[in-house]
């Protein structure tokens, strides 16, 4: 993603006010009742046949989606010749007790989604030949994650966010690396969470904001202190759609 603050890209940012706090945001809804996901789409080889053959399902629009759709975000950078293309990278870290997501909290200095929890990944380069060469060289750059530690297994519908890109999630089963060196102007911290733990519909909250442009719903996943949401967590639910069927 963009590392340093353009004015002529402000009037088309139009992500949460500053000083937005989610967290802050009432539950509207928990997902509890939702479908679960079978215990061997949780496991390795589940995952691989799930992602390589896909069955019909149908990808979540969310209302971050919907908005970025309505205000012509993506369109509107384009025609200022802004990157519109990113890719992100879904590390599946394969542990003795089962899958962990490993996931990066972003510094609270850079223009878009500061201090929010996300997937390492970024803007695509016009030397990257796709979305996985995005996501692999944005992972070395950004947390030193060792590409040929990472097995591609499939991708995500992309999702619009509305810092004005159209992000492709890539999904890799990785193993894992004694350490990792961040990138510090744009990686603060990485943990780790549980994939059965974010694919359970019992952890997956809905939140309603209201503001003067009308109520807007967007999920949060929250675990051992680190608050994880909006498109971090509308990658997750599609995650979790692909493999509840």
């Amino acid at each position: 993603m963009p590392k340093t603050s353009k004015p002529e890209e402000d009037a088309i940012n139009v992500a949460a006010p500053p000083g937005f706090n989610a967290e802050a945001i009432p539950i509207h809804e928990v997902c509890a009742g939702d479908k679960k996901v079978a215990p061997e789409f949780l496991a390795p080889q589940g995952l691989r046949q799930r992602l390589q053959s896909p069955p019909e399902w149908q990808p979540e629009i969310t209302d971050e989606n919907r908005h970025v759709i309505a205000a012509d975000i993506i369109a509107r950078r384009q025609a200022v010749g802004k990157v519109t293309r990113a890719a992100v990278l879904i590390p599946l870290l394969l542990k003795e007790d089962g899958l962990s997501v490993l996931l990066t909290q972003r510094t609270n200095h850079l223009r878009d989604h500061a201090g929010q929890i996300s997937f390492p990944g970024g803007r695509m380069d016009p030397e990257d030949l796709s979305p996985n060469d995005t996501a692999l060289r944005e992972s070395q750059e950004e947390i030193g994650l060792d590409p040929q530690r990472v097995e591609i297994i499939g991708h995500l519908p992309q999702y619009l966010t509305v810092s004005g890109y159209s992000v492709t999630p890539v999904v890799g089963l990785v193993q894992p690396q004694a350490e990792y060196v961040l990138d510090e102007f744009e990686v603060a911290d990485i943990f780790e969470v549980p994939l059965n733990f974010l694919l359970d519909p019992a952890n997956h909250q809905v939140r309603l904001w209201q503001s003067e442009q009308g109520g807007r719903r967007f999920y949060s996943m929250p675990y051992e202190g680190r608050f994880i949401w909006g498109a971090t967590a509308g990658m997750l639910r599609n995650l979790y759609h692909l493999l509840k069927v």
